[in-house]
């Protein structure tokens, strides 16, 4: 496996900007929803930051991004790599630059809240950056819900 990671790590780049097309297919190969390329698109405009993987192949192979209110809280969101490219370090190095990028914007005796939401089973992976599984003695379960309209 440290010889995959070793050859597969170096077929990778980074960049920070995704299409949507690109984006949905993520989302979708984790099986999460696509959503409508305008709303999409307006969503990637507004991120904080976007990390992508590119394959040498031209296949953009993971994601994730950043959405900041540029004071106290960060989220981050859409982290995603192609199940077939997983275990490799690609979300490590992803989730890397996110959290290289989060810390960049701290100022002396200043917090950030940053804040994310795990897939199930995922915790793990997370717990060692530092986030903390919920719910704790001092702090709730994480809460979601989905808005639609529908005409």
């Amino acid at each position: 496996k440290d010889e995959k990671r070793c050859c597969l790590l170096d077929e990778i780049t980074y960049v920070n900007t995704i299409s949507v097309k690109d984006y949905n297919m993520l989302r979708e190969s984790v099986g999460w929803n696509a959503f409508k390329e305008n709303r999409a698109q307006i969503g990637l405009n507004n991120s904080a930051l976007i990390v992508a993987a590119k394959h040498s192949d031209g296949r953009t192979v993971g994601m994730a991004r950043v959405i900041s209110d540029g004071g106290s809280v960060a989220y981050i969101g859409d982290v995603a790599v192609l199940p077939e490219f997983r275990g490799g370090g690609i979300g490590k190095a992803i989730m890397q630059q996110i959290m290289d990028y989060i810390n960049s914007t701290l100022e002396d005796d200043f917090k950030i809240y940053t804040v994310l939401m795990a897939a199930k089973g995922r915790e793990t992976f997370y717990n060692k950056f530092g986030f903390i599984t919920r719910p704790t003695d001092d702090y709730g379960a994480g809460m979601h819900q989905w808005l639609e309209k529908r005409s």
